[in-house]
């Protein structure tokens, strides 16, 4: 049993069903919460560093290694039980798909930086971190993980047997309409 299991097994009974049949949403949220964290420090790492002109870039270098952080997470824990496709064939999905995610989650950060011009010496260091926190990591969070919990779902790692199952249903009423 892993530690999301224990944490489970305390709750109190409705909880823990309800727990039990989104556990899948669950652990991409736990692998999603670990994964902000590398994003946001490495970014804010460039950001106030080397890149410190450039938070676009900072935000697509850290979102990339976040990826790949959420890549191996994804595959060996919340999606552990799905899938059924070569590895590189489902890295190359993964990654196309969490591409759209990036870019999805760079647009609100490109937006309040380049259009509404919320960088310094224009707006305070404050007002430039809040804004480039808020446009980035929520606004653009948010749009990436609903886009890609879905897309995970139903391309990198769809539930086979699920498929198998709905096909063996057709196919056995066909054959009773057939008969009768």
């Amino acid at each position: 049993m892993s530690i999301v299991d224990d944490a489970v097994s305390v709750l109190p009974q409705p909880v823990r069903e309800m727990a039990y049949r989104h556990h899948e949403l669950i652990k991409f949220a736990i692998v999603g919460a670990t994964t902000f964290i590398i994003d946001s420090g490495i970014f804010y790492l460039l950001k106030w560093t080397v890149l410190t002109d450039k938070p676009v870039t900072a935000k697509i270098i850290s979102g990339v290694i976040a990826v790949i952080a959420s890549y191996v997470l994804n595959r060996e824990w919340s999606f552990k039980h799905r899938g059924g496709r070569e590895r590189s064939h489902e890295a190359l999905l993964f990654f196309g798909v969490s591409g759209v995610g990036v870019a999805l989650s760079n647009i609100p950060l490109w937006i309040s930086s380049y259009v509404f011009d919320l960088r310094q010496p224009s707006v305070s260091f404050l007002v430039e971190n809040v804004a480039d926190f808020v446009s980035a990591f929520i606004i653009g969070n948010l749009l990436q993980m609903a886009f890609r919990f879905w897309a995970m779902r139903r391309w990198v790692f769809p539930d086979e047997m699920a498929e198998l199952e709905a096909e063996f249903e057709e196919l056995v009423e066909e054959e009773r309409l057939d008969r009768s």
